[in-house]
């Protein structure tokens, strides 16, 4: 197996055109994470267990012995597809030397062949969709606020009608207080990402984690009737109707071995 027969995790081509590369270097200082989602859609159980297999067995090791800790694995709580994976980078030159790692890397390539080598008429997974993600200044890097086996994930994805409107969501997240609120209401947040490329823009993109879906509700039901949130959400400059055109609401739980 040479360089080029191995799964490319990112887009990282047209990377390339969001930061000049003489500016990478620096980019640590920026002090903020990237975020890659990867969606594997799967059709049956037999691709849901080759990518549980390549993910487990062959990506995630890569990826930590990469630097690149931690990664998150989940699954939908209901159905089988897509399986999601969460890589975090701390630069923008991390993400366009990621799949150059894997690919010298030769306990990788082992690990993964079968999953690589698969042939066209038995596929390990239907197709697979990424996202790049930069996390808010209000909450720069990733967190794993809970570690309990049962623990349950929202991953939420808010749309705005323009790339101004979806500036002022960020706003209202970052510097109007919602991030605090949502910790002070037990919405307990691994991330918060604006999407820089991906399907569905302008969009940001976050996700919270519980302990099971009882604490999920009630943390909600909280931050619903919260003062603080009534005020917020009453201001004509962050009513809904304004900056908000659409939202999707995953429920997840993890894999076994995810580090998120």
């Amino acid at each position: 197996m040479n360089r080029r027969q191995f799964i490319t995790l990112s887009g990282a081509a047209s990377l390339a055109a969001i930061s000049p590369a003489p500016s990478l270097a620096a980019d640590s200082a920026f002090g903020r994470d990237y975020y890659q989602l990867l969606q594997f859609a799967v059709d049956n159980q037999d691709q849901r267990k080759a990518v549980d297999g390549f993910l487990k067995n062959a990506a995630v090791p890569s990826l930590n012995r990469l630097g690149l800790k931690p990664v998150g694995v989940f699954y939908p709580a209901e159905g089988i597809s897509p399986v999601y994976a969460l890589i975090r980078h701390k630069s923008l030159a991390s993400v366009l030397n990621m799949n150059e790692g894997l690919a010298t890397d030769s306990d990788f390539l082992y690990q993964a062949a079968d999953f690589l080598d698969a042939p066209a008429s038995a596929p390990g997974f239907k197709r697979l969709e990424s996202s790049m993600m930069v996390a808010f200044a209000g909450m720069p890097q990733i967190e794993t606020p809970v570690r309990s086996p049962g623990r349950v994930f929202q991953l939420r994805i808010y749309e705005s009608p323009t790339f101004k409107t979806g500036l002022k969501k960020i706003e209202m997240f970052n510097d109007a207080g919602e991030i605090k609120l949502f910790r002070e209401c037990g919405l307990n947040p691994v991330f918060f990402g604006q999407t820089m490329i991906g399907a569905k823009m302008p969009n940001l993109t976050y996700m919270l984690a519980f302990n099971n879906m009882d604490e999920q509700k009630a943390a909600w039901k909280k931050f619903a009737s919260h003062p603080d949130w009534k005020r917020l959400s009453a201001m004509p400059e962050y009513a809904d109707k304004a900056i908000l055109s659409g939202i999707t609401n995953l429920q997840l739980v993890a894999a076994d071995y995810s580090q998120v």
